[in-house]
């Protein structure tokens, strides 16, 4: 193209010169000069003659200068020609657009006979955006009744590779999914993924955004709508077209401004890449060269491709937005290819002024644009007057507040951390990268809004500052399903989730009796344990006198209730008893860091800090029968080009006894049917949970952990300045946490019995403790070793039997 240019230019000289028109006398010359004699006419001659030398040598001094002059300027053009193409070849055969890492959240893996209800589907496909209709026809879109969802799952690209949309219908008995079937192929199937949700993207150093998408990816009808208003020849042109560019000045000139534009979509795609906005001849000029060289070198598919990229539409939150898919995202909270026509519509007219036709900022001036793109397609037939008309008639149906996905900040910064920690250069190096996470949407939608709507309730008695943090875990994977950083959910400020270091207060107490109970000789849950006056002496003098909350003594209290109504001092006399080491070794085998662990007395009522995040693996592995997983959110990354650069690989071990960490979780269960946590037992009784309130002194923090058969959720409440709430666990965190099972159904938590776990019974004494008798009312799960419990319950009670349940 560029050897076309200069030839074309090197061809300009070959015209012939125009002639040299007579110079004209004036009338004054010709009346004062007198006329010649004859005998002169020789000497005019001579002089004539020479005259006509000199107009020779002008002109061929002319010649000369126009086609050096030519070749100067075709050389220089030549030379900016093989520049620009060089600039050009460069980054569309590199790497065209700075993209962001992409996340998303977990991808939903279904089977027949798994446990999950129709509800939570339905919830799940309700955080996607799915829509819900009368007859599924398009990806995106589902139907339900009491015990079927049909839907059309999405196509998605997953870690292994594409997968087409499915036309599935699922069938659900009571709380199991009993069925998947393809409508498509008319078969069972023996599991379906559900595409994960897009989160967001990762901060890069750039203030631009885009979801890149190939051509085939952006629907026809966008591109038809983007032709017919912005560059109707696009195909026919070579990238300029002088017919657009002079109608364009007869429009601005007849109305006296800029009121319509020449340039070609490949122009406008040639400023917005390799130019500024600049109102030049000399960018113009270079602006149409681009142009040219890039039709000459790409498809008109690639240079579609590339414009539908890197269109800007619009802000948010400082960034610059660009390219239709992520535009979709933003201001429909949708797929671009699953946009209505009225949606296509308003995004290819805002092409013109995304600021000006802002459909937030100016909803009626957004419309008419709209309704201007939509008139146009109809007139070429894009359209039928019947589809314009229902078009044109739809509100703008943007989200009430345009973003392009949920913000989790608190989340994100432990992506973050677990990327430079996993991935490490190759995430700094890397563009377009594409990260799985193991958030779990629902989870992470219901615990911001339960936060939300908790805690300026909660806020009138413990005052303004008050703050929260939470996370849910997997129980068994230990994968974080959700994480909030503070009351404000979006802000992406101080994250108390993972940063916030405060005292823990009861929530220890697990702790102690399971290293009791890692004793089966010694101790078991009816063991008694005496709440009386008790004073310790401290190395420098000073004495320790712990008391209840409710500032009671008891006496004999059983093992099982003083831990499910967390009793302080039955607590210290059994710490004391088992030694400060022990209980120490026991936090560090939950995942506690040995550094975080003051060994002092006063640690067994929780006088040490932890983060919730800490908390939360803590009561993973306790609640998980003692297999500690470490916490993480990371899954796997991808590169552009599909290439997996992570991938996590589950690590689960045994970090305490099986037994002895069941028989905790069953006295934590206690603690939520008739302890701290019964606020839960009248609403969420058929599930079984587990649970364990948390105050730390003069009500500086609340904590609860509550635990379902999905999620260890640990919440925190508390102020910045640390002083007093006025709130305890119970009136606190549990309320936020009860708050989250109303709207995230809890699953029921089964614990399967493990080995050597026995039930023994028992009655009551008179003083309150637990009194051994094979034909008691009162039963206890207890960890026997040897069967020695049955065996004796089979012949006959024995001394030494009752002495093992007492101490």
């Amino acid at each position: 193209m560029i050897k076309k240019i200069a030839q074309i230019k090197l061809s300009a000289p070959k015209k012939a010169p125009p002639k040299k028109a007579p110079a004209k006398k004036s009338p004054a010359t010709k009346a004062a000069k007198p006329r010649k004699p004859r005998a002169a006419s020789k000497s005019k001659g001579k002089a004539k003659s020479t005259k006509q030398k000199s107009s020779k040598g002008w002109l061929k001094t002319l010649w000369s200068i126009g086609w050096k002059s030519t070749l100067a300027v075709a050389a220089v053009l030549l030379f900016v020609g093989i520049y620009l193409g060089t600039i050009v070849k460069q980054k569309f055969d590199g790497q065209l657009f700075d993209l962001p890492t992409v996340v998303y959240a977990r991808v939903l893996h279904l089977s027949p006979g798994i446990q999950v209800s129709i509800e939570q589907i339905r919830n799940e496909l309700d955080v996607l955006n799915y829509r819900k209709v009368q007859a599924p026809r398009h990806p995106g879109e589902y139907s339900s009744s009491s015990t079927k969802i049909e839907l059309i799952r999405r196509p998605f690209e997953f870690v292994d590779g594409p997968e087409p949309d499915r036309h599935i219908m699922l069938f659900f008995k009571g709380n199991e999914l009993t069925r998947i079937k393809s409508l498509e192929q008319d078969a069972d199937m023996g599991y379906l993924r559900i595409e994960p949700k897009m989160l967001g993207m990762l901060e890069k150093s750039n203030d631009e955004q885009r979801l890149f998408l190939r051509r085939e990816q952006f629907p026809e009808v966008m591109v038809d709508a983007l032709l017919v208003t912005e560059d109707r020849n696009f195909y026919q042109h070579e990238g300029v077209s002088p017919l657009a560019i002079a109608r364009a000045m007869v429009v601005n000139v007849k109305a006296g401004r800029t009121v319509q534009g020449g340039s070609t979509l490949t122009q406008q795609l040639a400023k917005n890449l390799f130019l500024s906005s600049e109102r030049t001849i000399w960018r113009k000029v270079r602006e149409a060269y681009i142009a040219l060289i890039l039709d000459y070198r790409y498809s008109k598919d690639q240079i579609l491709e590339a414009y539908l990229n890197e269109v800007y539409v619009g802000q948010s939150g400082g960034e610059a937005i660009h390219g239709f898919g992520l535009a979709s995202r933003l201001y429909f909270g949708q797929p671009v290819q699953e946009l209505r026509i009225d949606q296509v519509a308003l995004l290819v007219g805002m092409v013109k002024g995304p600021s000006y036709y802002n459909p937030v900022r100016y909803p009626e001036r957004a419309k008419k644009r709209r309704d201007l793109v939509l008139r146009l397609m109809m007139q070429q037939d894009i359209l039928t007057a019947e589809q314009f008309n229902e078009a044109a008639s739809r509100d703008l149906d943007i989200q009430d507040n345009p973003r392009i996905a949920s913000r989790q900040p608190a989340y994100f910064q432990q992506v973050n951390r677990e990327l430079k920690q996993y991935v490490g250069d190759k995430f700094q190096a890397q563009a377009g990268l594409r990260v799985f996470t193991s958030l779990d949407p629902v989870s992470q939608d219901k615990l911001e809004k339960s936060i939300a709507h908790k805690v300026p309730s909660l806020a009138k008695t413990a005052g303004d500052k008050l703050e929260a943090a939470a996370i849910a875990v997997d129980r068994n994977t230990g994968e974080i399903r959700a994480m909030v950083g503070g009351k404000r959910t979006g802000y992406d400020g101080f994250n108390r989730a993972l940063n916030a270091s405060r005292p823990i207060g009861s929530l220890v107490k697990p702790a102690v009796y399971l290293t009791a109970l890692q004793q089966p000789d010694k101790y078991t849950l009816a063991t008694t344990l005496m709440d009386t006056p008790l004073s310790l002496k401290g190395s420098k003098g000073s004495v320790w006198s712990p008391r209840n909350f409710d500032r009671k003594f008891r006496g004999e209290v059983p093992m099982y209730v003083a831990l499910s109504k967390s009793y302080n001092v039955p607590t210290v006399r059994l710490g004391m008893q088992l030694g400060i080491k022990e209980v120490s070794n026991t936090l560090e085998k939950l995942g506690v860091d040995k550094s975080e662990i003051r060994p002092v007395p006063s640690m067994f009522l929780g006088a040490f800090s932890l983060t919730p995040y800490q908390v939360a693996q803590m009561y993973q592995t306790l609640t998980n029968s003692g297999l500690k997983a470490p916490l993480s959110a990371l899954r796997s990354v991808v590169d552009f080009d599909g290439n997996v650069l992570y991938q996590s690989i589950p690590r689960v071990s045994q970090s305490v006894d099986q037994q002895a960490a069941w028989l905790t979780t069953y006295a934590m269960k206690k603690g939520v049917s008739e302890g701290t946590g019964r606020f839960l037992s009248s609403q969420f009784s058929w599930a079984a949970l587990a649970g364990k309130t948390g105050t730390s002194n003069d009500s500086r923090d609340s904590w609860f952990v509550g635990v379902d058969g999905r999620e260890v959720t640990t919440i925190w409440l508390g102020r910045d300045d640390n002083k007093p709430t006025k709130l305890t666990g119970s009136s606190g965190a549990l309320r936020v946490y009860a708050d989250y099972l109303q709207q995230r159904i809890p699953e029921k938590l089964i614990l399967p019995w493990p080995t050597n776990i026995a039930t023994a019974h028992f009655n009551k004494s008179a003083q309150g403790g637990l009194t051994f008798d094979c034909d008691g009312s009162i039963t206890i799960p207890v960890w026997d070793e040897k069967g020695e419990i049955k065996q004796g319950c089979e012949s006959q009670p024995k001394q030494w039997l009752k002495k093992l349940f007492q101490w």
